[in-house]
């Protein structure tokens, strides 16, 4: 029973896609519609989660391309994921303005209270997944952690665990 929802659910994932994409009018005899790829992968990343490679497939044979076409893409933009994330993104920079206030040590106390390390796979409960950035452009801040798209400046470890435990209690 379990297969058949996971089923059920991702025929509709993928329905919403193909509504998505043929809503674009694309012509396949057209060499343009490649112009549209990254806005139909944006798309079904945002649908699906994540680009596994049943959807990069997917839209391959949408638009009438090489899965190589499609996966170079992928690769490319380190927007893509092809591996799950959890419902709340956890970045913390490690960029040398955040390094340098400690930014490290931020980020070793959330691997330690989710007991996931960085840029590995989400939380077991799917709540959380954790990655090291590069910079992030809000130096001034410093040290910075993002939870999805919110910005969380001249971050400690104790304040991280504080975040952790307010987006744990929103589920």
């Amino acid at each position: 029973m379990c297969n058949q929802a996971l089923s059920a659910a991702a025929a509709e994932k993928f329905a919403q896609l193909d509504e998505f994409i043929d809503s674009l009018g694309l012509n396949l005899a057209d060499e343009r519609r490649r112009g549209k790829l990254i806005q139909i992968l944006h798309r079904a990343q945002h649908i699906f989660g994540y680009l596994p490679r049943e959807v990069q497939q997917h839209v391959a044979s949408k638009m009438g391309l090489p899965e190589s076409a499609v996966s170079g893409v992928v690769s490319f933009y380190n927007y893509f994921t092809t591996k799950p994330k959890g419902k709340y993104v956890i970045n913390v920079c490690l960029g040398t303005a955040c390094y340098v206030k400690g930014s490290e040590g931020v980020l070793r106390e959330i691997e330690r209270v989710l007991g996931v390390k960085a840029d590995t796979n989400p939380t077991p409960d799917g709540l959380f997944s954790v990655s090291a950035l590069r910079c992030v452009g809000a130096c001034g801040l410093a040290p910075v952690m993002m939870v999805n798209d919110k910005v969380y400046g001249k971050v400690t470890p104790a304040m991280a665990v504080q975040i952790i435990n307010e987006y744990k209690a929103k589920g």
